[in-house]
């Protein structure tokens, strides 16, 4: 399996025929992904298309395994024609009043305009749009989760394209950190004498203490210095942990958490090593293993 990334971005419309043979409807999705913890789905949906939700973060839970997204269903119903009737009742109303006010003089006698007439409200109205039929409704739904899994295949491709580019990255970084662990193990092994002057200063102090310290005590300090001294332990764990995300990165799926939570312990490490540096030569492996360490975190932040 391959690396996915969280980030992309894909557009599809399309259209659905209500079958009445008068409207149209006309549909496009759009979906947004950048990097999440989790799944987390965030919807813009048309009014009255609320039950949709459900389906749509199902559908996409079975294709997407991590990312914050942002989904937005923009929705228009286009009608062949609108048939418009001519109040006919309100018209006659009209030509009474102005022939009972010319009858009583307070009007001037005129023959009434027909643009003067259909500027009148409520004399054309438009026939409204018969309530949608649950089986068209049903399959107006059907049609939409159908462009949502057209629409959830451009954006796989876009994260997958991504991920691409995040394994090489993530590989040479791995590369690096597998480079530094061996001149460190290197340092630390050709440096001997500078670990045993530091241990013989360190001693030193200890026996100048007052009241002098017991043989007992002496042999722990003397065995703490060295523990202290000896990096080897955390050269070995670097390395496991360096395979162990090789391993990961090489296997592919969903691997971003399990990353993340090896990069903890590879800055752990990494301290540990600048802290027992015996020498400059040593101290600056440790902190461009730690640079290292935080480039890789920071690339693993968007791996799914």
């Amino acid at each position: 399996m391959a690396i996915n990334s969280m980030t992309g971005y894909a557009r599809v419309e399309g259209t659905h025929d209500s079958g009445d043979g008068a409207a149209q409807w006309q549909w496009s999705w759009e979906v947004k992904s950048v990097n999440g913890k989790g799944l987390d789905i965030r919807f813009r949906l048309p009014g009255g298309f609320d039950t949709l939700e459900i389906p749509a973060r199902k559908l996409i839970g079975t294709k997407l395994g991590r990312g914050s997204l942002s989904v937005s269903l923009m929705l228009s119903r286009q009608t062949n024609s609108k048939a418009l009737t001519v109040n006919r009742e309100l018209i006659e109303q009209i030509l009474d009043l102005q022939t009972t006010l010319e009858a009583e003089g307070k009007i001037y006698p005129s023959p009434p305009r027909l643009d003067s007439l259909l500027s009148v409200r409520g004399i054309l109205e438009t026939e409204e749009e018969p309530a949608q039929d649950p089986a068209q409704k049903d399959a107006l739904i059907a049609a939409l989760l159908s462009g949502l899994e057209t629409v959830l295949k451009p954006l796989s491709e876009m994260r997958g394209e991504e991920g691409v580019h995040l394994g090489t990255m993530l590989t040479s970084h791995l590369d690096t950190l597998a480079g530094l662990s061996k001149a460190a193990k290197d340092t630390a092994d050709l440096q001997p004498g500078q670990q045993r002057e530091r241990m013989k200063q360190q001693i030193a102090e200890i026996l100048e203490q007052s009241p002098p310290v017991s043989e007992e005590r002496l042999g722990q300090e003397l065995a703490l210095l060295a523990t202290k001294a000896d990096i080897r332990e955390e050269v070995d764990r670097l390395d496991a942990h360096v395979a162990a995300c090789r391993d990961l990165v090489s296997a592919g799926g969903v691997i971003g958490r399990k990353l993340d939570f090896i990069c903890q312990e590879l800055n752990r490490e990494s301290n540990t090593i600048c802290s027992k540096a015996a020498s400059l030569a040593l101290t600056n492996i440790g902190l461009e293993l730690k640079s290292t360490v935080e480039q890789f975190r920071e690339q693993v932040q968007n791996v799914e």
